[in-house]
């Protein structure tokens, strides 16, 4: 019998569960011959992408309804260590108990996490990193009118890159329905970026468009500063302007989960280990690596984004390859859909991109209804019937998004 331990109940790890069991099935291996176990701390699959959304705690899929059908023991507990030389992972248990757990095959897939700064106050900062942080925030913003009035409905994004513009645009609209139509003249987003432009990490392509949601959204945007100190009663920014806000949320910066420096492979800035084309830790046999934890090559020149829109084919491709790995099959080069982006702007529609060079394809509503379908069905996976879960496993599927983009770029030709 083959071991295999699958490290988080994220995107990637989940399909990288699903993938390897879809292959062994595919090749009429028995359950029992290998054996797929996944551990997490929470008992959900949290919809992270939707965080910055309104009402954050109903955008779970029970890690049961996905995993229990097809055939993968789950393990509610908190990983400990990782020894790659005996190949053991030591996590413990909801109930307290210390589990030994051996391994042929491991997967590391337990994300990112955003990088909090060390300042004056951080602690009265918000997130929208994890599940129990977006409800924070949410729980905040509700009652805030109960809250003094100065600076009651402003509210401070810090990063201006792909999540702070998705929080800032949205809050906008979030902000005016918890004010009503009396107090609709006092919400004021103040979006915070220490670059000399917003999206910097976006590239030209979108960025018309960005500027014009923010300018008709009301957006204040203040560039080439950084928060200084936070208080719960506001800000002061690194050139001394002070803002009375009641609310602050750090978007700035993702860094891969602590448990890939217990993995002795080569990591890149952001701490994702160096993976083949295979999605195997480089140097570090029976180990691969999927989501955020993996520095793996989209295309050549290109490493893969920290997105749902990589971790989910990382995660397919990387199960393929461990059960084809045990049962002595090729195993296929990782190779996602080409690069889209879809960045929600809130009231102000949203922009659909494709390439590396973010080419702009949809804009305002057409594009927004693309990016409702992507948050409200694509990302989700299939629940409670076996079959269907493990046809969505399948490394080849295509993901909508891709085929959107070369209508449209086949429309623009034309």
């Amino acid at each position: 019998m083959s071991e295999v331990l699958v490290l988080g109940g994220g995107f990637a790890g989940v399909w990288s569960a699903a993938g390897v069991m879809r292959l062994c099935r595919e090749s009429g291996i028995a359950e029992p011959d290998v054996y797929v176990t996944l551990i997490d701390a929470a008992d959900d699959m949290v919809i992270r992408p939707r965080l910055y959304e309104a009402d954050p705690g109903g955008m779970r899929v029970p890690l049961d309804r996905v995993l229990g059908p097809i055939g993968v023991r789950r393990i509610a507990g908190t990983v400990m260590t990782i020894d790659t030389l005996e190949r053991i992972v030591t996590a413990v248990a909801r109930d307290g108990e210390i589990l030994a757990l051996p391994y042929d095959r491991l997967v590391l897939a337990t994300g990112s996490r955003v990088v909090r700064p060390s300042l004056l106050g951080a602690e009265h900062l918000f997130d929208v990193d994890t599940m129990p942080h977006a409800a924070t925030l949410d729980s905040h913003l509700r009652r805030l009118p109960h809250a003094p009035p100065e600076g009651r409905y402003t509210a401070v994004v810090v990063g201006a890159g792909f999540t702070g513009l998705e929080v800032a645009t949205e809050l906008t609209e979030r902000l005016r329905a918890i004010a009503g139509p009396d107090h609709a003249d006092e919400v004021r987003v103040v979006l915070v970026e220490t670059a000399d432009v917003v999206g910097p990490e976006l590239g030209e392509g979108p960025r018309p468009q960005i500027v014009e949601a923010l300018d008709n959204l009301g957006i204040d945007v203040r560039l080439g500063v950084t928060l200084a100190r936070v208080s719960p009663a506001g800000v002061e920014l690194s050139d001394g302007n002070e803002i009375a806000a009641r609310t602050t949320v750090w978007t700035a910066g993702m860094k891969a989960s602590p448990l890939t420096a217990q993995v002795p492979g080569e990591r890149d800035a952001r701490g994702r280990l160096r993976v083949d084309e295979h999605l195997r830790v480089v140097g570090v046999p029976g180990v691969y690596a999927a989501g955020d934890t993996a520095a793996a090559e989209a295309e050549p020149g290109h490493v893969v984004m920290q997105s749902c829109q990589h971790a989910v084919p990382q995660g397919k491709f990387a199960g393929h390859n461990v059960a084809a790995d045990l049962l002595g099959l090729r195993q296929v080069a990782f190779a996602p859909d080409p690069y889209v982006t879809c960045l929600d702007l809130g009231p102000a529609g949203a922009v659909l991109t494709t390439g590396w060079e973010r080419t702009v394809r949809q804009t305002g509503n057409e594009a927004k209804e693309l990016k409702k379908s992507i948050n409200r069905i694509w990302i989700y996976p299939p629940v409670d019937v076996a079959d269907r879960i493990l046809d969505w496993a399948n490394h080849e599927t295509t993901w909508p998004t891709a085929e959107v983009a070369e209508t449209e770029k086949a429309s623009a030709g034309a």
